[in-house]
């Protein structure tokens, strides 16, 4: 087949389309992946961001009921299911023997995909809660 200038059509082999196809193919395979690995790793932070606000609720609890009334009401493990997924905690304390210092170690544990995850948190706290050290006073207005 000719052009009216007399020169061939040059058109494209076999060869070329299927490397071309192949480039495309490999392309579109390595954004999927991409984005799949993306949303995983989306979906295990916020795994994680929840078990951390788990975490600040004990301490927050702790810190404001005291480690000595805490653990007298046995609230040493417990589950929290108040994101979608089941996650347990556990709280251990050690005495140091100093100004009624405590170190409180939390560990808040999920099952994702059938594989356990963990976060554990460490920090030291005083064994007076702010419950028990908050008084309310009122002053009497005399006439």
């Amino acid at each position: 087949m000719t052009a009216m200038g007399g020169t061939k059509w040059m058109g494209f082999s076999l060869v070329e389309t299927l490397m071309a196809t192949l480039i495309l193919s490999g392309s579109v395979l390595a954004l999927a992946t991409i984005s799949t690995n993306a949303l995983t790793d989306t979906t295990r932070n916020t795994h994680y961001e929840q078990a951390a606000a788990v975490i600040d609720q004990q301490l927050s609890m702790i810190d404001y009921v005291g480690i000595d009334q805490f653990l007298k009401v046995d609230q040493a493990e417990g589950d929290n299911e108040d994101f979608g997924t089941a996650y347990h905690w556990s709280v251990s304390t050690e005495y140091e023997g100093t100004d009624n210092l405590y170190i409180v170690t939390i560990t808040v544990t999920w099952a994702e995909r059938n594989r356990p995850y963990s976060v554990t948190a460490q920090t030291m706290l005083d064994g007076t809660g702010l419950a028990a050290t908050t008084t309310t006073t009122s002053e009497m207005v005399q006439p």
